[in-house]
């Protein structure tokens, strides 16, 4: 494909507008939740003497009637009770069982409800032996048998999975992408302004992961919303594209936005935790992933955008408002919802 083919010009700005219509038809009535469910965190630390410590944090929301449950061996019995601890927006319950002189090594761990609950589960195990297992569990593959020897760590995939997953299910990142899309009005704006976004969600993930910066998950979902809410003001505006710093220099918003939706990502990190022996790996791996699933999210939207356009192009001017003011009643929601749920 041709990389004119792809150029961001006023009329594939009016097509991508029209697509998004019919895209936000289909978001909405499972956007009102912005952020995709933080992945589960299955936790297992294996003892010499067979006995094995249990940790397992959820997330306090929930899909209504879902129930994600861990699936440990059946060789393994509860020894004592189950202790439940809840903090800030995730509940950690930990117990020991008892899986005899054998251990884990051949036995199979899993997690049943995935596909109800919407989310993933990243499965930790510390082996008496000394090695240390981090598998990513979903949907139909939610199960994993405790290898007898040790194999490559395969902390990439996994993080690279959950930072993918984390992206393009996380509604409200996508919509503020699709925003600077709009806003851009040529190539090398648009690299700009992609890149802009990039490099700042990257260093705040970093900062806030590695517990650098610190900030309340609440005021930055609040905060986010607004961001998207302001880039809809922006594209709202009947001002030729020279009149504003914005629509000038989009890769400015798109830095300074792109700083406080990397506290965003780093939420989502934060759930799932870091292995501290593989922090910059998994960190790392976690940024390619969002990378990645972001470059795709581009690339679908302007190739769409390309091949229907014949058909985009037949529609009423008028149409082409109807995204930007989606976009704009969905994020004015969502600031609400989360202040509310902030000031509770």
């Amino acid at each position: 494909m041709r990389p004119e083919l792809l150029r961001p010009s006023a009329a594939l700005a009016r097509w991508l507008r029209v697509l998004a219509a019919l895209a936000l038809l289909l978001l909405v009535p499972t956007s009102l939740v912005a952020h995709p469910l933080a992945p589960a965190l299955l936790q297992i630390r294996e003892q010499p003497d067979g006995k094995v410590e249990v940790s397992w944090k959820t997330s306090l929301l929930q899909v209504r009637g879902s129930r994600v449950v861990p699936v440990l061996p059946p060789e393994c019995t509860q020894v004592g009770e189950a202790r439940a601890a809840e903090s800030g927006e995730s509940v950690t319950e930990t117990w020991t069982v008892d899986c005899g002189r054998d251990g884990l090594v051949g036995r199979t761990i899993g997690v049943r409800g995935l596909g109800e609950g919407r989310n993933d589960t990243l499965l930790r195990i510390a082996l008496a032996d000394g090695r240390t297992i981090q598998e990513v569990l979903r949907v139909g593959a939610d199960t994993f048998t405790v290898p007898e020897t040790g194999r490559p760590s395969n902390i990439l995939a996994g993080y690279v999975g959950l930072g993918f997953d984390h992206i393009l299910t996380g509604i409200d990142h996508l919509l503020f992408v699709f925003g600077l899309l709009l806003l851009a009005t040529s190539t090398r704006l648009l690299v700009e302004t992609i890149t802009a976004f990039t490099v700042g969600h990257s260093i705040t993930l970093s900062l806030a992961a590695l517990g650098i910066a610190r900030v309340p998950s609440a005021p930055v979902e609040v905060l986010i919303a607004l961001s998207i809410f302001l880039l809809a003001v922006e594209l709202a505006r009947e001002a030729p594209p020279s009149s504003t710093l914005l629509r000038r220099f989009p890769w400015v918003m798109a830095f300074l936005f792109g700083l406080l939706h990397g506290l965003g990502f780093a939420g989502a990190l934060r759930e799932i935790g870091l292995p501290s022996d593989d922090i910059p790996l998994s960190l790392f791996s976690f940024n390619v992933g969002i990378e990645l699933g972001q470059l795709g999210f581009v690339l679908v939207v302007l190739t769409a955008g390309f091949l229907l356009r014949r058909v985009l192009d037949r529609l009423p001017a008028w149409s082409e408002r109807i995204p930007v003011y989606g976009i704009g009643c969905l994020s004015a929601y969502w600031v609400l919802d989360r202040l509310a749920g902030a000031l509770r």
